[in-house]
């Protein structure tokens, strides 16, 4: 169900895992959800630079790091932190209403 403003429920508050990213479709658009320090990130799940899931690799400080060749990825921007990674990912608004997380694929920010 997508609400008038682009924000699609994706997942239960209390299905995430602090720092263990939850994969889920937008859409055709694979995201991942990740719960760490406290807010709720959501990311593209494709690396940009193998083409491989993201929600398969490890969270730490507010970083997702690529399981393949281990470029890390901000949550809060995209941008990778190292090689082999040269391009950022996107990264979605994401809303929290009572215990829903809401995401938007159509407002990048």
């Amino acid at each position: 169900m997508t609400a008038a403003n682009g924000f699609v429920r994706v997942c239960a508050l209390s299905e995430l895992e602090d720092d263990t990213p939850k994969r889920v479709e937008v859409g055709d658009t694979p995201v991942s959800i990740v719960r760490t320090e406290g807010e709720v990130f959501a990311i593209n799940d494709i690396c940009s630079h193998a083409n491989v899931s993201l929600s398969e690799g490890e969270v730490e400080d507010c970083q997702i790091e690529c399981w393949l060749h281990g470029s890390s990825f901000d949550l809060r921007t995209g941008k990778p932190s190292g090689l082999p990674a040269t391009r950022p990912v996107p990264v979605y608004p994401v809303k929290i209403e009572g215990d829903d997380v809401l995401v938007s694929v159509t407002q990048e920010s």
